[in-house]
């Protein structure tokens, strides 16, 4: 593990492999542990960097609201990948990661080669556009953006059971379809007080800072060349035409169907590199 001083925080991260770079980030609520199963394999092909977002793993824990709008989040990467002599360079998201992805995509489209979100929606339509059934699914929105200290009283109580009934609620997964290696990253990363209060403070932002960020960028389209993967069983995939939700916002746009939920690269991670490799290393 390396470690890396942006303009707002201290960045964890790893490089591995040769050849064109491209930054993988991971989501909610894991660590930069969940592509130690993909990373090797674009290895092959590429310098891979994979990070710690701001709060979370082996990152620090900035504090304040602010700290945690998916902007300031992106600038750490952006800050990164230039200290490593990356100006340009290929980008990956899953989950929160992937929303990053996005925002650094709308502030620094130069900088980005190629773009791969996997398995969101925009922020700002599953916000504007929310249903009862997309509540009800993804209800832990808007119980981690509660005011402090109501949610991260409740979670530390018991945190394994908490980011773990996560883990296994949002598409077709077992805890045992995990990696026990990168499971055990995430439970020491989720145990960590200041862990918590930074997730809930990620929460926060999306609904008081980046829904409006989204807002003022809305009519923008993205020439980026980009893949959105997502997963069949995940609520997502349920409550949306995923890909019709990207059309007006990237072009030239690539998806694809995957196997699994919401944690597709944890628990197809084969699946997840080969359609990355094919999408970067056409």
């Amino acid at each position: 593990m390396k470690r890396f001083t942006s303009s707002g925080a201290e960045i964890a991260y790893q490089v591995q492999g040769q050849g064109p770079p491209l930054l993988l980030l991971h989501g909610f609520p894991q660590t930069r542990a969940m592509w130690d199963k993909i990373a090797p394999k674009l290895a092959a092909r590429f310098t891979v960097v994979t990070a710690d977002l701001r709060g979370y793993g082996a990152s620090s824990k900035p504090e304040g609201l602010e700290a945690y709008s998916f902007r300031a989040m992106g600038r750490d990467m952006l800050e990164l990948m230039a200290h490593l002599g990356h100006e340009r360079f290929g980008l990956v998201g899953h989950d929160r990661g992937a929303r990053t992805a996005h925002r650094m995509a709308l502030d620094a489209p130069q900088r980005i080669t190629k773009l791969a979100l996997l398995d969101i929606i925009p922020t700002h339509h599953l916000l504007q556009a929310l249903s009862k059934d997309v509540a009800k699914g993804y209800y832990h929105w808007f119980f981690l953006a509660q005011p402090a200290p109501f949610p991260e009283t409740l979670i530390r109580h018991d945190p394994d059971h908490y980011f773990q009934s996560c883990l296994t609620g949002w598409g077709s997964t077992a805890l045992q379809d995990f990696a026990p290696d990168q499971l055990a990253a995430y439970r020491k990363s989720w145990r960590d007080p200041a862990t918590i209060t930074a997730m809930c403070n990620d929460y926060r932002a999306a609904l008081d800072i980046d829904f409006a960020m989204d807002a003022a960028d809305l009519g923008r389209q993205l020439d980026i060349p980009t893949l959105i993967l997502y997963g069949a069983d995940g609520p997502m995939a349920k409550a949306y035409d995923v890909p019709g939700t990207w059309a007006d916002r990237v072009s030239p746009l690539t998806s694809q169907s995957m196997t699994g939920g919401h944690f597709f690269p944890d628990t197809a991670p084969t699946e997840t590199a080969n359609a990355l490799m094919a999408f970067f290393f056409p």
